[in-house]
């Protein structure tokens, strides 16, 4: 079974009561209804460009919001798949939601088949890998190099068998959900049980946890932004070591730190939005009630 070793600091614990303060504050918030429409779809054209661009995407937000309407771009096919697919796999993840399903393989799987659709042969697109992954980084001017080693592919089903569980469980045991998204995005990537796709599908995961536990904050946040500002320090944060075999006994809290850190920053700047625009429908509200009283006056018969 999974059994993440960390550490809630005082960082942490700071860090979620700020957030557990916002999350009261964006919950009460009255918001006109085409107000936290296009915030939700902001957020949404957010999460694509940021997650997608990560793996190297070349779309920019704006193209990305013109695929969202379902305009036609100037652009690689393989760029705008990506894009379209994140954004299929991220509304499946709300279809998810709204039917109360539970988190199993066969919804990572088909995130993963959302996620990849016609970037990878079909054989490959939804189905674990089946043979050896690594994780490299090319230096300028020199060959590319072998960062990271993935479990044995004859380790990779039971791996992910016992990832779900552990999942299925955390909320059983009472774990805090940021604390379960920031360790399912850690320990999918480290498994790496797909030939490609890893990073996008274990984001797309850690957002619908969120989404399923009661930490939506409205779907107004879009935490790949956070990642994607500086990616050298993302990938820093992730820390997987060498292989596997030594994340048996790794220390999972700088990553949480960083992970909450971020998610504390992205649910600061919901929080500002949502409460001008709160104020600015109380203002309307004021402004529309003097506007009526001022043509009644007018309308009024003189004596």
């Amino acid at each position: 079974m999974f059994n993440p070793q960390y550490k809630i600091t005082g960082k942490i614990l700071n860090l979620l009561t700020f957030i557990a303060e916002a999350r009261s504050v964006i919950s009460r918030a009255k918001l006109l209804p085409k107000h936290e429409l296009r915030l939700r779809r902001q957020a949404l054209i957010r999460m694509t460009h940021s997650s997608t661009a990560i793996e190297g995407n070349m779309l920019n937000i704006s193209q990305v919001e013109d695929l969202l309407a379902n305009k036609k771009i100037d652009a690689p096919s393989r760029d705008i798949f990506e894009v379209q697919n994140y954004l299929k796999a991220l509304k499946y993840i709300e279809q998810v939601v709204e039917k109360k399903q539970q988190i199993t393989e066969k919804v990572i799987l088909k995130i993963h088949q959302l996620v990849t659709a016609k970037t990878l042969p079909e054989e490959q697109s939804g189905h674990y890998r089946l043979g050896p992954n690594f994780v490299v980084r090319r230096h300028f001017g020199q060959p590319l190099e072998v960062v990271y080693t993935g479990p044995a592919v004859e380790k990779v089903a039971g791996l992910m068998k016992n990832f779900v569980e552990w999942i299925q469980q955390s909320a059983e045991k009472e774990i805090h959900p940021i604390l379960v998204a920031g360790l399912v995005h850690q320990e999918f990537v480290a498994i790496h049980p797909f030939t490609d796709g890893n990073g996008r599908t274990a984001r797309a995961l850690a957002t619908l946890i969120l989404y399923q536990r009661g930490y939506d904050f409205k779907r107004l946040f879009a935490l790949e932004d956070y990642y994607n500002q500086d990616r050298p320090k993302y990938y820093a944060a992730i820390n997987l070591g060498k292989n596997y075999e030594e994340r048996i006994t790794a220390d999972f809290t700088p990553w949480l730190e960083y992970f909450v850190k971020g998610f504390r920053q992205e649910i600061d700047d919901v929080k500002e939005k949502v409460t001008s625009l709160s104020f600015r429908k109380v203002n309307e509200k004021i402004a529309s009630k003097a506007i009526f009283c001022l043509t009644k006056i007018k309308n009024y018969p003189s004596i």
